[in-house]
């Protein structure tokens, strides 16, 4: 990778560029699974290409695809569309629009990985060349009053928590890579049942109707574009949603209303919250949930010992670092984004 070809600046600088914008911008997503080559190379030419059309965000690529999150200027919309399909691999790729614009990205990340979507699956386990029958959000809706439907959640338990479909199954997992696992567990003896999954823009269905049909599962069926997709066609076309409360995001908005319903409660005093946050606590960062009134008496931090240890000054920090550290590490008993309300009990 060229060692120009990356962000150097800091956020307050990336911010203050971003105030200074004069444009409207919109997020948008997209993906396609495609056969990729000369990854480092291939990345390099999508950076300097995305810089000059002014995007931000996040792009992974990988020699089974790329995933895309980006924000770019509203003119400069139509020139991405011709971009995209004037490359020989992107041509046709789908590309959804935000079902709520705000300020989403800072910088543009572009990163070569193993996968496109972390799910760490052997490629035994599956064939993107075979993936479930994609349904549109009528279809997909019609689906959901068969009573030999089984809908899906193909999301961590932080995302569905906010928002899901009625009487989805939700694993219980924190991370990608346990999902499937935990999906195949939840889904035993329902091998021959119309399988219906669902996921943020389409991305993670893909691969996992491609796993469940591997493993003998034969009606497979997916959310067409994901719940981004079937947001836009019920404030479209005046369908009822069957999804209720908040799309979750991987960006600084944390979520988009889908309908008006707060399905989840604040990790701290229990009323119910749907406003995701990242612990204030340069050394936590935990991602949780938090009403209005715990923001203010925690200063957007996750515990009463987090609070304490931000409030300090530089010296004292040093001193009880590694303290804070070990306290922190057995807490969470290693988990990445875990139940804040089922380990902080005492707060």
């Amino acid at each position: 990778m060229n060692s120009y070809l990356y962000n150097k600046k800091s956020k307050k600088e990336l911010e203050k560029d971003l105030a200074k914008e004069d444009f409207p911008r919109i997020t948008i997503s997209f993906y396609k699974y495609i056969q990729l080559s000369n990854l480092n190379e291939l990345r390099d030419i999508f950076y300097q290409d995305f810089i000059n059309l002014n995007i931000l965000g996040r792009v992974y690529i990988a020699n089974e695809g790329i995933n895309a999150q980006i924000s770019i200027p509203k003119h400069n919309y139509n020139n991405l569309l011709n971009y995209l399909n004037s490359h020989k691999t992107l041509n046709g790729t789908n590309v959804k629009q935000a079902i709520e614009d705000g300020l989403s990205f800072y910088k543009l990340v572009i990163k070569v990985k193993k996968e496109i979507v972390a799910f760490g699956l052997d490629q035994k386990n599956f064939d993107m060349k075979k993936v479930g029958k994609h349904l549109d959000p009528l279809e997909f809706n019609k689906q959901l009053s068969n009573p030999d439907s089984v809908v899906v959640d193909i999301r961590n338990h932080y995302e569905s928590e906010v928002g899901r479909f009625k009487n989805a199954l939700v694993p219980d997992v924190e991370r990608s890579q346990d999902l499937l696992k935990e999906i195949k567990t939840m889904l035993k003896g329902k091998e021959d049942s119309k399988i219906l999954l669902y996921c943020t823009g389409g991305i993670r269905c893909e691969k996992a109707s491609s796993f469940l049909i591997k493993n003998k599962f034969t009606d497979v069926n997916q959310l067409s574009g994901g719940v981004i997709n079937y947001a836009h066609e019920v404030k479209k076309n005046n369908l009822e949603s069957e999804f209720i409360g908040k799309n979750f995001v991987f960006d600084a908005r944390m979520g988009e209303k889908v309908t008006k319903e707060i399905i989840s409660n604040c990790h701290q005093c229990g009323t119910k919250s749907d406003s995701h946050t990242n612990c204030a606590n340069d050394l936590c960062h935990l991602l949780f949930i938090q009403c209005e009134r715990c923001e203010d008496k925690y200063k957007g931090c996750c515990c009463s010992e987090c609070l304490e240890y931000k409030n300090l000054n530089q010296e004292q920090k040093e001193k009880r670092k590694n303290q804070f550290l070990d306290f922190n590490k057995n807490r969470l008993m290693g988990k990445i984004k875990p139940k804040l309300y089922k380990i902080n009990k005492s707060n």
